[in-house]
């Protein structure tokens, strides 16, 4: 008795092992394509033309945290903060301890900062004070976390993160200038 005889599915078996493989191998590419193209469009401030290359690449590989911080990215520059929370709260479960996505996903609750709620504040400042807790000196967190407490009218909470940002980013003139603003305010007050 022959081998395909005793197991008749083993040529089956083999074929679809390689059609398996091809499409793994393909997808592998098709994903790195998108996620290169998609982010070199956004580094160029194209958030729109990079969205359909970016979405791919999340739809072909959605646990990778790259690709989700990049599609979050290109949504936030789109204005699309709303579509950019769930793409970030799924990255952020997958890898907690990226103060990048902790930022995005502060951003993506935020949206406006002049049209944001109280609910979508607290979220905002948990996310950065989380991207902070992660790195002490994470990009813009601090500067964030005084912008929503200066528009908070927490103008001693505001100061002392302008503060921190400074220490994080001495050139940030942003920064500087508001942190200058508040505490000529809370002088003549």
């Amino acid at each position: 008795m022959s081998e395909h005889e005793q197991n008749p599915s083993a040529p089956q078996d083999a074929e679809q092992e390689r059609l398996d493989t091809w499409l793994r191998t393909g997808n592998e590419r098709q994903f790195r394509q998108q996620l290169r193209a998609g982010t070199r469009l956004l580094q160029q401030g194209k958030a729109k033309e990079a969205l359909p290359l970016l979405k791919r690449a999340h739809e072909i590989r959605p646990d990778d945290a790259d690709a989700a911080l990049n599609l979050g990215g290109a949504y936030l520059m789109s204005g699309r903060h709303r579509d950019a929370i769930p793409v970030l709260e799924r990255a952020v479960q997958l890898a907690p301890d990226s103060a990048r996505l902790w930022i995005s996903l502060g951003a993506a609750y935020l949206g406006n900062p002049i049209l944001a709620g109280e609910e979508q504040q607290l979220k905002a400042l948990s996310a950065f004070q989380q991207a902070l807790k992660i790195d002490p000196f994470a990009p813009s967190a601090a500067y964030n976390i005084g912008l929503v407490h200066r528009d908070r009218g927490e103008i001693d909470l505001a100061i002392a993160a302008f503060r921190r940002a400074l220490k994080s980013d001495p050139g940030d003139r942003d920064a500087k200038r508001l942190l200058e603003r508040l505490e000529r305010g809370a002088q003549t007050s």
